[in-house]
């Protein structure tokens, strides 16, 4: 007869889940025991290192992940990016071991207390099934609630004596969708505003690059002859950024925001939040008289929104739809942003003169991951991303992604045989949250290159701390980190870029290797400026 375990193997298969993502815990052994050939285990030596190598690995795939944390403490090590994969809106099914249930009335040493409460809010279900048999079916429904939009994490609690059950006939395996086209006499709506505004502008949100929708997003712009920006803080790139039309990512405060748009009387949002504040600078949410349009395929995302009208659907079918309903605008396109100035000389070299660099050595089909917040805005200016699903970062403000997301984009990167080099610039403060990724990658034998400006402190901190006149704040240096050992520690390849005029060499080395290489180059301690 088979078991719970035989059954929920074939489902996976089924499903295409054969790659886990983890940190074996003893609530998990089970279920792991006699691992099959056919499965993967992606060893993390950290939950929330596992957490954001399978975000990382389901982005670059567009196909769901899993993930297998260690009941309560191991799911609580992954919480900080679950968090940021709910933002990120990846589909993940994450499942974490429960004690045994015959114990679970005297709550013993690693019983999890109510666990499908312990993820939420950040799981669209979460589920502990009542009845051992119901594990199958369980991961059908989480596979199907996480693809479907707007996508995102779902949590299992199983206990560790269910695998050995016998089971129920198994589940049938099913599609669901996962697109959805707007309304279409409301996209005529939103259409025929377009049509008549004196001065639209578009702004693009991380969707439209999970949708496939760049070719429909220049198609709409193009028509339009309207001005592109990124929403702001976006995880994704969603517009090839040397089009004349592109003008840089729009500032992240209500006041500047607003004022950045002056100027527009349409402003037409796809695939994004509106808007994705912080820090609070208060203002108008829009300039005057201007109407705010919002597509979206995220009712929570429409219901919140301070301004606007919504169309709940598909960001590419929309973009699509709109191009088709258009008639060519009569005004000339908007011109061309100018080009930034060369970088100051200086050394050490400010993070401009680093990412100008970096930009002039870019491989024509790279991959951006980065998690270098106080250096965000010179990178985003220098090193302009021109192909879809080129560039990742976190969604939701929280350190510890992009390293191990790296880790999975670069592993995607080799299993779907695409091969594009990845290179991730993580901060010198970033690495150390989630650093254990760099053994995962080494084990794994990946050509990854990680780009570490090193400039000893939590620069965006400082620059908070001068925004909001918070003088006298604690820990915001980090002496005596040795980047370069860690790396080595860890088995990476290490190099540290002395001079600028040695990044592309040691950046070329690093993609051609077999194993990751760590590249700390020192900067200045110049501490930026939020807005």
């Amino acid at each position: 007869m088979a078991t719970v375990r035989d059954t929920t193997y074939d489902l996976l298969r089924d499903l295409g889940l054969t790659t886990v993502f983890g940190n074996p815990g003893s609530t998990e052994e089970p279920f792991l025991r006699d691992f099959p050939a056919d499965f993967r285990y992606v060893h993390a030596l950290h939950e929330a290192s596992a957490m954001s190598m399978a975000d990382g690995y389901a982005q670059a795939t567009g196909r769901p992940a899993h993930v297998n944390l260690h009941t309560a403490p191991g799911t609580g090590n992954g919480m900080g990016n679950l968090v940021t994969a709910w933002h990120n809106k990846t589909p993940l099914i994450v499942t974490a071991g429960q004690q045994t249930r015959q114990m679970l009335l005297l709550e013993p040493r690693l019983a999890s207390r109510r666990a499908a409460e312990l993820t939420q809010p950040y799981v669209k279900w979460a589920y502990e099934p009542a009845r051992a048999q119901d594990i199958p079916a369980a991961y059908m429904r989480a596979y199907a609630t996480a693809v479907q939009p707007p996508a995102g994490p779902v949590f299992l609690s199983l206990p560790m004596d269910d695998w050995d059950q016998p089971a129920d006939p198994p589940p049938q395996v099913r599609t669901v969708a996962t697109r959805f086209a707007p309304d279409p006499d409301r996209l005529r709506d939103f259409a025929a505003i377009l049509a008549t505004g004196r001065s639209p502008a578009l702004v693009l949100g991380a969707a439209v690059d999970r949708a496939d929708a760049w070719p429909a997003a220049v198609a709409l712009a193009e028509r339009l002859a309207a001005p592109v920006w990124a929403a702001p803080a976006p995880e994704r790139a969603v517009f090839p950024e040397e089009h004349p039309q592109f003008r840089g990512v729009l500032p992240y405060a209500i006041g500047p925001l607003a004022e950045t748009l002056r100027g527009h009387d349409t402003v037409l949002v796809v695939g994004a939040p509106v808007f994705r504040y912080y820090p609070h600078v208060p203002g108008d949410y829009l300039p005057p008289d201007a109407r705010l349009l919002h597509v979206t395929d995220d009712p929570d995302e429409a219901a919140r929104a301070p301004v606007g009208e919504s169309l709940l659907g598909d960001p590419g079918l929309a973009l699509a739809g709109l191009a088709e309903l258009l008639p060519p605008a009569d005004r000339p396109a908007p011109p061309a942003r100018p080009a930034p100035k060369p970088p100051a000389v200086a050394t050490p070299p400010s993070a401009d003169a680093l990412f100008a660099a970096l930009a002039g050595q870019w491989p024509a089909d790279g991959v951006l991951v980065q998690e270098s917040p106080s250096n965000l805005a010179a990178l985003r200016r220098r090193l302009r991303i021109s192909r879809p699903r080129s560039y990742f970062t976190m969604a939701s403000g929280g350190l510890g992604f992009g390293l191990p997301a790296a880790v999975g984009i670069a592993l995607a990167e080799r299993d779907t045989g695409r091969g594009r080099p990845v290179v991730a610039v993580i901060g010198d403060g970033s690495l150390h949250y989630s650093v254990q990724a760099l053994w995962t990658a080494a084990q794994l034998r990946l050509p990854l290159a990680v780009v570490v400006p090193v400039n000893h402190q939590y620069a965006i901190l400082k620059a908070f701390a001068e925004l909001k006149h918070t003088p006298g704040v604690p820990a915001l240096d980090l002496p005596g980190l040795d980047v370069a050992a860690v790396g080595r520690g860890y088995g990476c390849a290490a190099e540290v870029v002395e001079s600028l005029d040695g990044l592309g060499a040691a950046l070329a080395t690093a993609l051609a290797a077999d194993r990751p290489t760590v590249l700390p180059v020192p900067i200045s301690d110049e501490v930026p400026r939020i807005l």
